[in-house]
């Protein structure tokens, strides 16, 4: 089947192989999703219709209370064989696998997650290992992970991405999406807004790199925000329908990712953002916001970095030559403060990936200057710093880094070495090869801090 040429509904892309005209074959293996009143029922269905004998749900303490009760109930009185663990390893890294591993039981056949985005990471990254299929019933719509085939999980202090596996079957329940706390249904509208700026990372990267790009994907996922948004302000009052909305967009989101083969089409530099500050809160003992709270910040953070660079005086020469000064060992220093014991995971992603050696960097700049016209105009055609923030505002979400525990110290170094989270090319990168990184963030941190005067 041929890849839709207009963006369609969610379920036309689910369990369907796609010719494309990209030149790759795209596929998701979800094959159920049941958003809507009362849809926690649908779960002992599902488990029957497609054959499974024995459920391992996997939940914590708290999203045992909010939906893994009832799913508990749900299949005792269906006859449905289970087993429920409330995980006590909350760090989702090494130890949590291994207390999954632990308490799995004999004969399990599926595995289901209930809860969102680390409870979904590490049933998805645990079932794949196994060799199982599983489920997802999210507590929350906070995240567009839902439908991702990547697990994003802490190892040796790291924030490390892993190939997993896509679930076969997510149920959002709108009675349940609803009562989340309102800093996750605010989380779920940021992790939507961060793709204005993902999408213009691979836009950039086709253009600076020659990176593979799929325009009937980027198509998809613009479509599903752009519907989202429409009625975001309902959002503050909990309405079920707007509610059953951002899970759908949020899920359509992660099934292109899946569609992909990776999470391009979905996260990107507002992501590292992020990714950077989780390690650094778990390293200093601190609990994160949400990650689509982050996401929204480093969405605006980025725009505004955007806004500078469209003002400023680009000097290719000038970037050439630092582009020669590139100091491999003093790059190597400066990783390690910033990253403290995260830094050899990072050395060793860039020792294979080079995205930062001097050759690489000096013929990026050379298409930079030859393209520069078009990649402006692609940079203008994002949407304003205030625009977003102002969508957040509205919704009661923080929208500048002070809000969510990030100060200047903090966010001058985010800006400057989460690009290395990833071996990928985005904005921030882009910055970087121009030598006007150090320079724009400070201009960025000034204006935050006359805004708060």
């Amino acid at each position: 089947m041929k890849m839709p040429s207009c963006p369609m509904d969610l379920n036309t892309y689910l369990n369907q192989r796609f010719t494309c005209e990209c030149g790759r074959e795209h596929y998701a293996s979800l094959r159920v999703v049941r958003v809507g009143a009362q849809a926690l029922n649908e779960l002992p269905v599902l488990v029957k219709l497609m054959g499974f004998q024995s459920v391992y749900l996997i939940s914590d303490s708290i999203t045992y209370e909010i939906a893994g009760k009832t799913c508990d109930q749900l299949l005792e009185d269906a006859g449905i064989q289970h087993e429920i663990v409330q995980i006590s390893h909350l760090g989702f890294d090494e130890a949590t696998l291994g207390e999954l591993a632990i308490h799995m039981p004999d004969g399990c056949d599926l595995v289901v997650a209930v809860g969102t985005g680390a409870i979904n990471d590490m049933t998805r990254y645990f079932s794949y290992k196994m060799g199982l299929p599983f489920y997802t019933v999210a507590t929350a719509a906070p995240m567009d992970g839902f439908a991702s085939s990547i697990a994003a999980i802490q190892v040796n202090h790291l924030k490390t991405t892993f190939d997993a596996q896509t679930p076969i079957a997510i149920i959002g329940d709108t009675d349940v999406l609803k009562n989340a706390p309102y800093r996750m249904i605010a989380a779920g509208l940021g992790d939507l807004l961060g793709k204005f700026t993902c999408l213009c990372d691979w836009k950039l990267a086709r253009i600076i790199t020659g990176e593979h790009y799929c325009e009937r994907i980027v198509e998809l996922v613009e479509s599903c925000v752009k519907n989202v948004l429409s009625d975001a302000d309902k959002a503050i009052d909990r309405d079920p329908e707007t509610l059953g909305k951002i899970m759908e967009g949020l899920v359509l989101a992660g099934v292109a990712m899946s569609l992909y083969g990776n999470s391009r089409p979905a996260s990107g530099c507002e992501h590292h953002m992020s990714h950077y500050w989780e390690m650094m809160f778990e390293q200093a003992g601190k609990r994160p916001v949400p990650h689509g709270t982050q996401v929204g910040v480093g969405t605006v953070l980025v725009l505004k970095l955007v806004e500078h660079l469209l003002k400023a005086d680009v000097d290719f020469v000038t970037a050439r030559a630092a582009a020669k000064r590139y100091d491999p060992a003093r790059w190597e220093k400066e990783i390690c403060t910033a990253y403290g014991p995260a830094a050899d995971g990072v050395i060793e992603m860039e020792a294979k990936a080079q995205k930062n050696e001097t050759s690489a960097r000096l013929a990026r700049i050379d298409t930079m200057e030859a393209h520069w016209n078009e990649i402006r105009t692609l940079l203008s055609e994002l949407p304003s710093s205030e625009k977003i923030s102002g969508v957040l505002h509205t919704l009661g979400s923080p929208c500048t880094p002070a809000e969510i525990g990030v100060d200047a110290q903090l966010l001058k170094s985010t800006f400057l070495y989460c690009k290395e989270v990833r071996a990928r090319y985005t904005i921030l990168q882009m910055v970087w090869d121009l030598d006007l990184l150090d320079q724009l963030s400070d201009e960025v941190i000034a204006e935050l801090d006359r805004n708060k005067e």
